[in-house]
């Protein structure tokens, strides 16, 4: 054994010792990820910005609609048509309701994710073997972030929500079935205000 190698020993000891760390995950890989998404049904926990944990299942068809059913809890959040509307099962009146436009969260329901587009993203590291994407809509920064976790092979585990007033809401996925079919009815706001 010559010096050189002596000297190297500890260096090889080190790198054996660790497994080697996932790479961070392409822009192009992750936008071409979430436009292969078409119909996904996960479960769900929720982390919302009081503290409080709520889980349910999430359904999502893209582009554009996504809905979320929440366990022991009438609450149900409906996005469809370019609106997102919020049932309240302890209210009475109407669903509150805003431009889908107007959340983060279209980022992922766009009809073609381009996460290379100038300004969209704020934010992408590579944290604990999963790479973590910051993005925002370039032309409405004003509506808050999306910070979305990929592992590898490329999958979503769990994204966090920062709207216009600094309110975080994470939600981490489960298992996700993707493929199969959601009638179109499941999505529809108008269908769920009647029903209610």
């Amino acid at each position: 054994m010559n010096i050189r190698t002596l000297a190297l020993a500890p260096a090889l000891l080190v790198a054996m010792a660790f497994p080697a760390l996932a790479e961070r995950i392409s822009l192009n890989e992750i936008s071409r990820y979430l436009n292969s998404l078409t119909t996904v049904t996960s479960e769900f926990t929720q982390i919302n910005p009081d503290g409080t944990v709520s889980t349910g299942t999430v359904y999502i068809q893209r582009p554009g609609r996504v809905r979320f059913e929440y366990n022991n809890d009438p609450t149900l959040v409906l996005a469809s048509g370019g609106n997102v509307a919020i049932f309240d099962g302890k209210s009475n009146s109407g669903p509150q309701q805003y431009p889908l436009s107007q959340t983060p969260l279209s980022i992922i329901l766009d009809a073609n994710v381009n996460l290379g587009r100038q300004g969209m993203v704020t934010g992408h590291s590579e944290q604990n073997n999963a790479t973590v994407v910051t993005a925002q809509d370039p032309q409405r920064p004003q509506n808050g972030n999306i910070q979305m976790v990929f592992t590898a092979p490329t999958e979503l585990r769990q994204w966090v929500v920062t709207d216009d007033s600094g309110q975080k809401t994470t939600v981490i996925l489960g298992e996700m079935a993707k493929g199969g079919s959601i009638p179109s009815s499941q999505f529809s706001i108008q269908t769920e205000m009647g029903r209610r």
